[in-house]
């Protein structure tokens, strides 16, 4: 018994007692409390979709000491949430999809601009970073700007956006709607 003991990797008691039948296989642990606070989280996470389960825990067991009952630890409302499906999404892991294929096409120059920055670490320690508009049609830079060891401001910004209308448009107006397209929060400007 022994040798299929160690060969398996396992106690030989746990061998004994699986020959015996005296071990029941295990399943998902729950308390017969579970039943009566599960209600109550849905009923909390009904009413304040953001939280999480410690929050959620929290005004449980302020609830929990208002009735005079004991107040229950966050491990088991995290237990009961998750076997109910009631936790929060990752922020990073599990993000709706936006729909965006990653082509961005435009018939023809002027209608669709994108806007991006960039920085480069230099050897010496300095940090140049820089920011540019694009056409997203004939592909050409219509503005940029480039600061070392300082960031791009708002200001910047701006006068590119001043730099791409006068460039393209002769003036400080469009004649007509152009889109800038930014990579925050694909966030979308006309000019």
């Amino acid at each position: 018994m022994s040798l299929v003991a160690k060969t398996l990797g396992v106690g030989r008691s746990t061998v004994y007692d699986r020959l015996a039948g005296s071990t029941r296989p295990r399943g998902p642990y729950a308390k017969a409390d579970d039943a009566d606070l599960l209600p109550r989280i849905r009923q909390i996470a009904a009413q304040r979709p953001t939280y999480g389960y410690r929050r959620i825990a929290a005004v449980l067991n302020r609830q929990q000491r208002a009735e005079g009952l004991t107040p229950v630890n966050h491990k088991r409302v995290y237990r009961i949430m998750a076997a109910d499906r009631l936790l929060l999404a990752r922020r990073y892991t599990e993000r709706a999809d936006y729909g965006h294929d990653g082509v961005v096409v435009a018939i023809r120059s002027n209608l669709r601009w994108c806007s991006d920055g960039f920085e480069f670490p230099c050897w010496n320690g300095e940090v140049v970073r820089g920011a540019f508009i694009i056409d997203a049609h004939d592909r050409e830079i219509i503005a940029w700007r480039a600061v070392a060891n300082a960031g791009i401001s708002g200001s910047d910004v701006r006068d590119i956006m001043l730099e791409a209308v006068e460039t393209r448009f002769g003036g400080m107006r469009a004649p007509v709607l152009a889109e800038i397209l930014s990579d925050n929060n694909d966030s979308r400007t006309q000019c």
